[in-house]
């Protein structure tokens, strides 16, 4: 018998984990630090704490890109290296892991490998898609379901998905998330004010300003350095020129949700429009967004309690239920070889 089971999403900034002995469900960035690119130097929430302040000698990298795995080795050593002290995972346990729903087979299976190859010497890995988990994780019957969209607004994707009937039936995964949005804020204040401000400032423009709603007036004082002198120096910047810079990749976005409305079979389509839109990830935590996505697609739209935890949240509770773990799947059982 196993001597615990973990649920992992493992996203592009942040991984949370699940620990079922615990009952405890903890995260920490998804960021190794290199120095002198040979040694480790630090992992973790540490690694991004350095982030845009280390010197030459420090790479600070982030072995997810666009929700898959793209340094396995960094990503393996951080994984394992993470797990320490009351942290520790036990050898011989259980894991279930969230991948990303619209990824390929051999994408897939870099999750599944990244944990069954680990120092951890797990004795089962299963998987489950996140749009699933982010269903359960909202106490939404996935099996059951006649038809629902979850949209997961994630750091560097949208993951769109329609569920009916217990499984998938579209989905697509876009390569837009919080760091599109990010970079067009810094982008636009460094064109309209010759001023250049770090993605942690511009993160923190986004998630403080009332972007949908705040008065047109509002203004944040931030800092950055003058690109015309060198100078290090607050400057106010507008929510006007926020909402410019987010509209771009939202409307992407938005326009994707309909399209793939428009391909959904039309008895599904009919209990979306009943049952709405859900949004989940972190960046969905963004005030307003939900009345902006129902009022250009006009479905209902509702933001999940804690979205950012929602497919954790959803792994936990197909760890805890009999019935729920039929959705999680191993890739090594002989109905799952996809590699074979």
């Amino acid at each position: 018998m196993a001597k615990n089971t973990y649920g992992l999403d493992l996203g592009s900034y942040d991984i949370k984990v699940y620990d079922k002995k615990r009952d405890t469900i903890w995260n920490e960035k998804c960021v190794i630090a290199i120095k002198n690119k040979r040694e480790i130097y630090a992992v973790g929430d540490d690694a991004y704490c350095m982030y845009e302040k280390t010197p030459e000698s420090i790479e600070v990298l982030f072995p997810m890109k666009a929700g898959m795995i793209t340094g396995f080795t960094n990503m393996q050593f951080l994984l394992q290296n993470l797990i320490k002290g009351e942290r520790q995972f036990s050898h011989g346990a259980e894991y279930v892991v969230a991948v990303p729903t619209d990824v390929t087979k051999v994408q897939k299976k870099a999750f599944f490998d990244l944990v069954i190859h680990s120092t951890a010497k797990a004795k089962e890995v299963n998987i489950v898609e996140r749009s699933i988990a982010d269903a359960i994780g909202m106490n939404i019957d996935a099996r059951n379901t006649r038809g629902t969209f979850i949209a997961n607004f994630g750091g560097e994707t949208t993951e769109l998905s329609v569920l009916a009937g217990g499984g998938m039936v579209l989905n697509r995964l876009l390569p837009i998330g919080g760091r599109n949005y990010d970079d067009a804020i810094i982008t636009i204040i460094r064109n309209s004010h010759d001023f250049l401000i770090g993605r942690h400032t511009a993160e923190a423009l986004r998630r403080r300003f009332d972007i949908f709603k705040a008065d047109s007036e509002a203004a944040f004082m931030v800092a950055g350095r003058d690109l015309i002198t060198g100078v290090p120096m607050q400057k106010a910047i507008s929510i006007n020129l926020v909402r410019a810079a987010v509209r771009d990749p939202l409307m992407e976005c938005i326009q994707s949700i309909q399209s793939l409305l428009d391909r959904t079979p039309p008895e599904v389509r009919t209990a979306i429009h009943k049952n709405g839109i859900f949004l989940t990830g972190g960046v969905a935590n963004t005030n307003g967004l939900d009345a902006y996505i129902e009022k250009n697609v006009g479905i209902t739209t509702r933001t999940a309690v804690n979205p950012e935890f929602c497919s954790v949240n959803g792994l936990k509770k197909i760890i805890m239920s009999k019935e729920l773990r039929q959705l999680a799947f191993s890739m090594l059982d002989d109905r799952y070889r996809w590699m074979s």
